[in-house]
């Protein structure tokens, strides 16, 4: 361990394992080391005897839940978009072929104490019971106007400088309303709150014109099955991506070291990092990437998380009988300061044993009693067989790079997809090789192992 290297990871969080990949591709001499016995950090996958160690003192699970070793429950769920930004990443690196996924089933939004399916389309939406006659007729022109846009073309513009008119203000020219509004900021443009309203609409209309064109492309593939998402999830759960990155950052001569006590980061005389301690040797490094557990002393806490992780024996009602879905409830319709999250996944993707279904319910905490803030969202699962409440921080940074060579990733917010994690990691990934991480590759050209059948059509099909 004494050696000099580039880069120290500290912690096997799917952030630290994915960077670790990156750097060691990008020809960055790596050391990983992580304190625990086990690979995913917060992030980690865990069986039936595991997760009842966590949170019922190590009780035994009943009986009828079925094989221990069965489950896989991440502990920090999400799905991935299939054109998303980390499939983008596991594609570039190569991580795909460590790695089986299958079409997740249904994306659905919360709206007047109903749940609804997203729709794929723009054609799609304006069907969607999700809005009147009137107000179609109202939305049908503001997707044509964000189709239309285009930086480069002012004619697209109708007047409106972006960079200045905010959201809010282009949302009152199309003269849509509240649940219309909710629908699109929080379901296709994946808002978690309603902040984006008060700010310029040049992101807003980028992130409605993605999601549109997400879906649409997307559903071409799946619309020949029940549901249908723009979202996939890996067989087995996400356990495996963290040790996916970690096979790659080996292929170009990373250095893991698993169960390794203290990890204490060295710092000269002028607060730089130089090297992290354990054992009674220290390694040392010109920069240090970690999670924030590894240096309390540099983050602040900027939140927490509320989360219920329930086993159940039939998916959630109301959506179609996906055996995997997303449903987003958007703050307004509860009343509340942000997005309420269910995620629900089954044995169709080797998760739980036949029969069984995981769902977690998260939001960003407002109050230290999750059960009563989850509430809204455990009513919509039905019958729950075991149910897991938990509350867990969220971390920022407050270290400034250049002055101290650490950079410290985010804690997971309460989102069930991928795109803030990812936001996380290349922006660490230009501050510590001060290059940019540019990934272009079009959806029609994956080489993505996907079973495109919806979950719950295998599922029957297996019956």
């Amino acid at each position: 361990m004494d050696e000099e290297y580039d880069v120290i990871v500290l912690g096997t969080g799917l952030k630290e394992c994915i960077l670790s990949g990156l750097l060691s591709v990008n020809g960055l001499k790596v050391l990983h080391m992580d304190r625990n016995e086990y690979y995913g950090g917060e992030s980690t996958s865990l069986n039936l005897h595991q997760l009842w160690k966590r949170f019922r003192d190590g009780d035994m699970p009943p009986e009828q839940l079925g094989s221990s070793k069965e489950y896989n429950v991440d502990m920090i769920p999400k799905f991935m978009m299939a054109n998303g930004a980390l499939v983008r990443v596991l594609i570039h690196t190569d991580v795909t072929k460590y790695l089986n996924f299958k079409a997740v089933d249904g994306n659905f939004v919360y709206n007047k104490g109903k749940i609804h399916k997203v729709p794929a389309n723009d054609v799609e939406a304006l069907k969607s019971p999700l809005m009147g006659l009137f107000e179609k007729r109202r939305a049908r022109k503001f997707f044509i106007y964000v189709q239309d846009y285009e930086d480069s073309d002012p004619k697209s513009h109708e007047g409106l400088d972006l960079n200045k008119v905010t959201a809010r203000d282009l949302i009152s020219k199309y003269g849509l309303d509240d649940n219309t509004v909710d629908f699109i900021g929080h379901a296709l443009a994946l808002y978690r709150d309603d902040a984006y309203l008060d700010e310029p609409a040049l992101d807003f209309v980028k992130r409605v014109k993605l999601g549109l064109s997400f879906e649409k492309l997307y559903a071409e593939s799946l619309a020949r099955f029940q549901g249908g998402s723009p979202y996939i999830y890996p067989h087995y759960g996400l356990g495996e991506l963290p040790q996916g990155f970690a096979r790659l950052s080996a292929v170009y001569g990373g250095t893991y070291m698993l169960g390794k006590p203290e990890c204490k980061v060295e710092f000269d005389e002028n607060g730089r990092a130089f090297g992290v301690t354990s054992e009674g040797e220290t390694a040392r490094c010109k920069k240090v990437v970690c999670d924030p557990s590894y240096l309390p002393d540099k983050v602040k806490k900027v939140g927490k998380v509320a989360r219920a992780i329930c086993i159940m024996s039939q998916p959630i009602p109301h959506t179609n009988d996906s055996h995997s879905a997303q449903v987003i409830l958007p703050q307004k319709q509860l009343g509340r300061k942000s997005d309420t999250y269910l995620f629900c996944c089954s044995y169709s993707h080797n998760i739980a044993p036949k029969g069984k279904y995981i769902a977690f319910v998260l939001t960003e905490a407002e109050t230290d009693d999750p059960k009563v803030e989850l509430k809204p969202g455990i009513d919509l699962l039905g019958p729950v067989d075991e149910i897991f409440f938990d509350m867990y921080d969220r971390f920022e940074p407050t270290n400034q790079n250049d002055a101290d060579n650490c950079f410290i990733s985010t804690s997971y917010d309460a989102t069930t997809h991928f795109e803030t994690t990812v936001q996380d990691v290349i922006a660490m990934y230009s501050k510590i090789t001060g290059k940019m991480l540019i990934i272009a590759i079009n959806l029609q050209d994956l080489d993505l192992s996907v079973d495109l059948s919806a979950a719950s059509a295998a599922a029957d099909s297996e019956e």
